[in-house]
């Protein structure tokens, strides 16, 4: 018998939610194979638990879960039937106009089109090292000149240099809070830094990621999302990867002015996004319920793997995303493979910090059983029964 459409979304409500909820939206560990520097996805049968990508364990809510089975009846439709739903949605959520929001596959795709508007032969991209290597990737796959700017002995990005080195620059890609190291800028700060680079360089855009915004903590901290709004200069980039559970749905998207979105969008797919994905960041944008819930857990895993760490004598920075970044002082390569050895799998190496570990939040029972195999690996023991 042939399975119709409606027979497949029957399927999917009585027992597929699970699946939908898990590797097929939660997408967990495709960032290290998909940046050629990590492990392989697990082989059949390899039971990992995943903490190398920084995914939502969770996926999203069931509302969005709700919206992906309805959206089936638009699955034969192209994308751009469905018209301007999506970021007048976001726009509502954000209290702006739809002409300043552009919507790409995944916030990669969004700093992927930025660096191509925006970065030549003449104007170079400035970064941090290590940041999130898609601008950088980028811009050396088409020759363009990058100025990569080490962060300090706290994992804080050096601003000062990287706005010196933004006289030249057509972008200057600024990851706040920054991925790998989960350090933070305060709104003075960034705004400074912001200001400084705008007044280096006639020509360049800043553009702002904050793929982990909703983890941040810092009181002082604030979106960039006004100076977008002031400034034609300033685009902001968010996703549907992290706190809303979505990375394998890749819906993202940039806010600013229309005239700046227009010049990234002539590098766009046509008809990427997928109407899925589209129907599942509507549903997801505005739920606060949700959003809150995964901070609340976030934080909770967070800080009981900080303690971990710290009691097995190695302490760390103060994270605002959902991961940590610890240096486990010897190398990080070595170390992942022996945790994965014993189940667990977290991040890459990130140049120039070889002996750090990147570790991704995963549930409470998850970090449980992760920190026992930290501790086995660097051959210590956490005290941490007390926050079991």
């Amino acid at each position: 018998m042939a399975l119709t459409r409606r027979a497949f979304v029957r399927t999917l409500g009585a027992g597929g939610a699970s699946l939908m909820s898990g590797a097929l939206i939660v997408a967990r560990g495709h960032e290290a194979f998909a940046a050629g520097r990590g492990l392989a996805p697990a082989a059949a049968g390899e039971r990992l638990i995943r903490l190398d990508s920084n995914e939502n364990p969770r996926g999203p809510g069931q509302a969005v879960l709700d919206a992906v089975r309805a959206g089936f009846d638009d699955a034969s439709r192209y994308p751009h039937r469905f018209g301007r739903a999506l970021p007048e949605e976001i726009a509502r959520v954000h209290g702006i106009d739809p002409s300043h929001v552009l919507v790409g596959i995944g916030s990669g795709e969004i700093l992927k089109i930025a660096v191509m508007a925006f970065v030549s032969p003449t104007k170079s991209l400035v970064t941090a090292l290590p940041t999130f290597e898609s601008p950088t990737r980028t811009a050396q796959a088409m020759k363009y000149p990058v100025h990569e700017v080490p962060v300090d002995g706290k994992l804080q990005l050096d601003l000062a240099t990287m706005a010196d080195k933004a006289r030249d620059a057509g972008l200057v890609f600024f990851c706040n809070p920054n991925n790998p190291t989960g350090t933070v800028y305060g709104a003075s700060q960034a705004n400074d830094f912001i200001g400084k680079v705008l007044k280096a360089s006639p020509d360049a855009i800043v553009l702002v990621d904050e793929a982990y915004h909703e983890y941040v903590h810092d009181p002082g901290y604030r979106t960039a999302v006004p100076l977008a709004m002031e400034n034609p200069r300033v685009v902001v980039s968010r996703t549907f990867s992290k706190v809303f559970g979505m990375a394998g749905l890749r819906i993202g998207y940039a806010i600013g002015h229309p005239e700046t979105l227009a010049k990234m969008a002539f590098w766009k797919l046509d008809q990427g996004l997928n109407m899925l994905g589209m129907h599942a960041a509507r549903a997801a944008v505005g739920a606060t319920g949700h959003i809150e819930r995964e901070v609340a857990l976030n934080h909770e895993a967070r800080e009981f793997t900080r303690r971990a760490f710290a009691d097995m004598g190695y302490p760390l920075p103060e994270s605002h995303a959902n991961f940590v970044m610890v240096d486990i002082k010897r190398d990080v390569v070595e170390f992942g493979k022996a945790c994965r050895d014993h189940g667990i799998a977290v991040g890459r190496a990130f140049p120039p910090l070889v002996t750090y570990a990147r570790v991704s939040m995963g549930t409470m029972d998850e970090m449980r059983q992760a920190v026992d195999v930290f501790g086995k690996v660097l051959g210590v023991r956490a005290a941490t029964a007390a926050a079991r």
